[in-house]
């Protein structure tokens, strides 16, 4: 290689300071994505909710919950990645439910009556 050693002569990148972030006098990418709100992580798990009030409902005492029974319902969609089971409204029957996750206080509503919450 001779004398300008295949970088061109004279400028910025010939003389080696050109910093690797420097994209032309645009804006960098670093300054331009936090306007964007940030990122969506792709391993996210997004569950389909299931209240207290709407077990209450749609169950008899003693019934078996399970998420196949909740698809065949129309309660939760099959498309989610899980069912998690949230304490709003009132559980007034022993019911024994099973689930991919439940909220602290939904868990500990069904137990006081009587029933059981299986995580899956």
């Amino acid at each position: 290689m001779g004398k300008t050693a295949t970088r061109g002569s004279k400028g910025q990148s010939a003389r080696r300071q050109i910093n690797p972030n420097f994209e032309g006098g645009q804006t960098p990418i670093q300054r331009r994505l936090p306007v964007k709100k940030g990122f969506r992580n792709i391993n996210h798990k997004e569950f389909a909710i299931v209240n207290l009030d709407d077990l209450d409902k749609m169950f008899q005492d003693g019934d078996e919950v399970t998420p196949e029974i909740l698809y065949t319902k129309g309660i939760v969609s099959p498309s989610k990645d899980g069912v998690k089971v949230l304490a709003f409204g009132e559980l007034k029957k022993k019911l024994t439910v099973r689930a991919h996750k439940f909220s602290k206080s939904a868990a500990d509503a069904i137990a006081a009556k009587g029933g059981q919450a299986v995580t899956l």
